[in-house]
């Protein structure tokens, strides 16, 4: 019984790896990652193209991952959250191979857009959106109605989250 098991393990961590060139051992084998100090289950990587803002919410709210088809893109203070400057996540940048500090191994592309819009002094959304740089793990905020313009949404992605008990 137990080597039939064990053959079977092998066979789905084999067939996961095929599937996801390039992940890291830790998420070949599935596709999200629950943080076990905030209970929120997040993709595996990132959507690996640029999006402007309006992409990067309609591309959460339409993945389908690990059966679940409820996820959203995630709010600044989520992935401030798993920020850690002693994390090294691999992943790759514009440039090639880049090392992200974000707990989980999260395979991460670039700039992570937020669903958090940034506010004037009185509390109205301004029309920018905060994104996070988990590579110094600092936000930074952009004009999320850009549409075109050559570097209007140079290096942002989509990282979906998504809460665990629903």
């Amino acid at each position: 019984m137990k080597a039939i098991i064990v053959l079977l393990l092998a066979a789905v961590i084999s067939g996961a790896s095929s599937q996801h060139h390039g992940l890291p051992q830790e998420t070949r084998t599935r596709e999200y990652w629950i943080d076990p100090s905030t209970g929120l289950m997040w993709a595996a990587k990132d959507n690996g193209k640029d999006v402007n803002w309006h992409k990067a919410m309609k591309y959460c709210q339409k993945l389908q991952l690990g059966g679940f088809p409820n996820w959203r893109l995630a709010t600044i203070d989520e992935l401030r959250g798993i920020y850690d400057k002693n994390a090294d996540s691999p992943g790759r940048d514009g440039q090639g191979a880049s090392t992200w500090h974000a707990k989980g191994n999260l395979f991460l592309t670039g700039l992570q857009w937020s669903s958090t819009l940034r506010t004037d002094d009185r509390g109205q959304p301004d029309g920018f959106a905060w994104y996070f740089d988990f590579a110094n793990g600092r936000r930074n905020d952009e004009d999320s109605s850009h549409f075109s313009g050559r570097f209007a949404n140079f290096g942002k992605r989509a990282l979906c989250v998504r809460s665990s008990g629903k």
